[in-house]
């Protein structure tokens, strides 16, 4: 069945926004993240005309294969991932275009490969010289696989096509080395050739917040420190560090997830309207919010770090972080981190963003909850508004995309009995287009060179700024032995210091 296109063009939604002849080269096939979302997506795309008809896609990796070969891991996480429903046609057609490289990064000659087989594309295909590399790979090989593509001449641009680089999150473990990474990628690329990755941005829900804010007068008067109390910024996810103990053991939650997808939440959430939502007006505002965000002088008592213990989550009996194959029973990396941070600014001064994050956390959730003051005066008597409490705008980002308006509401009967009530909105029921997967998004908009959606490095070193005072905090009480992160019990909303960081504000975490 044909779904209507929810890609389309932003300045004319009768046209679909359709990338021209051009290629991508993935490095890292073998990986989840190609194999549950980039091989996925491409075929999506290809599969709502989305993408040319000569779009390659050439595969590197050190695995012994023919393209035949690559072609079937495709064709497996096409079937396994896919949106879309499988057609023959289409996926005929896109398997023509697959290529398989393989080779190290440090292999000469497989990047000489690399090269003969982007020209025979180019004849074979039409892609125009146009191809992204897509750096599917541990950032430890991101200044390796660059220089060996400006070593062999596949970084550099020639005529009217275009060579863009994508790399995934994380940017750095600091500000020094996010700033290291910008000079290894600058050297090769120009800026506006560079996209960096945060599937958040891609999120139907998260751009939603700008519609919000920005196309419904009633919101933006109020969007301000004169009537809301306190803003929370949730990433909770109800699994545990899974099979990733070599990659998440010294990352830990805070540079995992607050660095780039929560900060990025508070920027688009806090942000000043901007002139259009072209690239340069939306990193404008977004570096003004990134740039005026401060940290209490006490971060002892408004951060929290935790390590998720055993307990219960699915209804099934789950190990602890420290028990989890391949984690050090000595490791001292946070499963779960919270902090609170000030915006000083003319909008948002006095009022207290709170961001936290973790693993085997209650509920797999991501929101952000807009909290009101409370009226000044309250003409009702104690009894009749015991159950009332603050209004809130909630933004549910996954799962159940939507929004929920929490008010008080006078209770059937005689007597004024006020009570709280929720008014929902829910993407599935309002919109019978159907919302693209953020990775669809994402890489058509690489192709398209699109970049509204991608921070810039600018942005990566201001959220570096921010939270790297927090980490050597942290890191600064492991060595005097002062405090660990706090167990808490799967299952559960994190540890006792959470709640209390924010008892000392006289508030209370939201249960999602």
């Amino acid at each position: 069945m044909n779904r209507p296109n929810p890609l389309r063009d932003p300045r004319d939604r009768r046209l679909p926004r359709i990338a021209g002849p051009c290629g991508m080269v993935l490095f890292g096939v073998t990986g989840d993240l190609s194999r549950k979302k980039i091989m996925p997506a491409i075929y999506d795309l290809a599969n709502r005309g989305l993408l040319p008809p000569g779009f390659s896609l050439t595969g590197f990796a050190r695995r012994d294969w023919a393209d035949q070969d690559f072609a079937q891991i495709v064709h497996d996480s096409v079937k396994a991932h896919a949106r879309t429903e499988f057609r023959e046609e289409v996926w005929k057609q896109l398997a023509e275009g697959f290529r398989f490289v393989p080779g190290d990064f440090d292999d000469d000659q497989a990047f000489e490969r690399l090269r003969r087989t982007i020209e025979e594309l180019d004849e074979l295909r039409g892609t125009g010289g146009n191809h992204a590399f897509y750096l599917a790979i541990p950032p430890g090989f991101f200044g390796d696989v660059v220089r060996q593509l400006k070593e062999h001449g596949l970084a550099e641009a020639r005529g009217d096509s275009w060579r863009r680089v994508v790399v995934e999150k994380p940017f750095g473990h600091d500000l020094e080395s996010a700033r290291e990474l910008q000079r290894t990628l600058g050297d090769v690329f120009p800026s506006g050739s560079i996209f960096r990755i945060d599937h958040y941005l891609g999120k139907e829900t998260v751009q939603n917040i700008l519609a919000v804010r920005f196309a419904n007068e009633m919101f933006e008067p109020v969007w301000n420190s004169n009537y809301v109390d306190h803003v929370q910024i949730t990433m909770a996810e109800d699994i545990g560090i899974g099979g990733r103990a070599g990659y998440y053991d010294g990352i830990g939650a805070a540079r995992d997830v607050i660095q780039n997808h929560l900060l990025q939440l508070l920027s688009l959430v806090a942000m000043e309207e901007p002139t259009s939502f072209e690239a340069d007006s939306l990193r404008i505002e977004k570096q003004k919010v990134l740039s005026s965000v401060t940290l209490p002088r006490r971060l002892d008592l408004t951060t929290a770090r935790g390590q998720y213990a055993a307990g219960w989550a699915g209804g099934e009996k789950v190990i602890g972080f420290l028990e989890e194959e391949g984690i050090k029973r000595t490791s001292t990396t946070e499963t779960f981190a919270a902090v609170k941070l000030n915006i000083e600014n003319r909008r948002w001064a006095g009022v207290p963003f709170y961001l936290r994050t973790g693993k085997r956390l209650g509920r797999r959730v991501t929101e952000v909850a807009i909290v009101f003051k409370r009226a000044p005066h309250l003409p009702f008597s104690d009894s009749a508004t015991e159950e009332l409490t603050q209004n809130a705008l909630v933004i549910r980002i996954q799962p159940d995309e939507g929004m929920t308006l929490r008010f008080g509401s006078k209770v059937p009967g005689t007597a004024m009995e006020i009570r709280d009530v929720n008014m929902d909105f829910v993407y599935g029921g309002a919109f019978t287009e159907s919302s693209p997967e953020a990775y669809e998004r994402l890489i058509l908009d690489v192709l398209l060179g699109d970049p509204p959606l991608f921070p810039r490095h600018e942005e990566v070193e201001l959220s570096w700024m921010i939270l790297d005072p927090v980490l050597d905090h942290w890191a600064r009480d492991d060595e005097k032995g002062k405090s660990k992160p706090e167990q808490y019990e799967a299952g559960t909303w994190g540890p006792a210091s959470a709640d209390e960081m924010l008892a000392r504000d006289g508030r209370v975490w939201r249960r999602p």
